[in-house]
């Protein structure tokens, strides 16, 4: 890995990192469970790809398949919440 793909990493992890702080401040202090559901989505998508860019620093196959992971559980985590904010139940 070069100097200058080093460097881009470990910045683009530390504003990964201030993202996820920023979305953890909204998800507790958000003021209707809108809100609360956006940030928790954010999140998400933070932490995928968190684990894309800590794939390209480590090289590993495996961080592209925990991203994977990730992201098709958060898609059904926030149709889940989005159906119950809707309707107030999850399953019909």
């Amino acid at each position: 890995m070069t100097g200058l793909l080093a460097n881009a990493v470990l910045a683009s992890l530390f504003i990964l990192i201030i993202a996820m702080a920023l979305a953890l401040v909204r998800l507790f202090r958000g003021p209707s469970a809108q809100d609360r559901v956006l940030a928790l989505d954010y999140l998400y998508i933070l932490g995928m790809l968190m684990m894309l860019v800590l794939g390209i620093r480590y090289a590993s196959d495996t961080y592209f398949e925990g991203a994977l992971l990730i992201a098709l559980f958060g898609f059904v985590g926030s149709f889940a919440l989005a159906k119950f904010l809707l309707r107030g139940e999850v399953i019909e």
